[in-house]
């Protein structure tokens, strides 16, 4: 099968993302008008299909010029294994606006092996890192 890659938000499937994402560990219940005003704002990347059906999606939260937060990575079940999540990252690292950054960070439960395959490493010095939590919020907001 043929997959492209897209960082058109107008190619992407916004019904397949907020899906997958709204039922994420890491994001349960997100409003459909925050996930999408937080893709307008982010440097998006899709895996496509042939026939243009969105099957993985990761977003970069970044200024384009210091730093990067790779956040939202997915690849639909039925498309794992395929190397598409490699597919992304190589695209996702390769992309212009991303080039010469000083910076890039990522949090996961569970794809370390996936990441440190780009040369991702966990944080050396993990105290210097802070963080304002409220992992309830989407639920607070219904």
């Amino acid at each position: 099968m043929t997959y492209r890659i897209t960082t058109d938000l107008d190619d992407m499937d916004f019904s397949v993302i907020h899906g997958f994402i709204a039922n994420s560990y890491w994001a349960r219940g997100i409003p459909e008008t925050t996930l999408r005003k937080a893709l307008e704002n982010s440097l998006c990347f899709a895996v496509l299909t042939a026939e243009g059906e969105l099957v993985a999606f990761a977003r970069m939260i970044t200024d384009r010029a210091t730093f990067a937060y790779l956040a939202d990575v997915f690849v639909l079940e039925s498309y794992r294994g395929l190397g598409l999540s490699k597919k992304m990252m190589s695209a996702i690292l390769a992309h212009q606006d991303l080039q010469g950054l000083r910076r890039m960070m990522l949090a996961t439960k569970d794809a370390h092996g996936l990441y440190k395959q780009f040369g991702f490493e966990a944080i050396a010095e993990p105290d210097r890192l802070m963080q304002y939590l409220r992992p309830n919020v989407y639920q607070a907001a219904d």
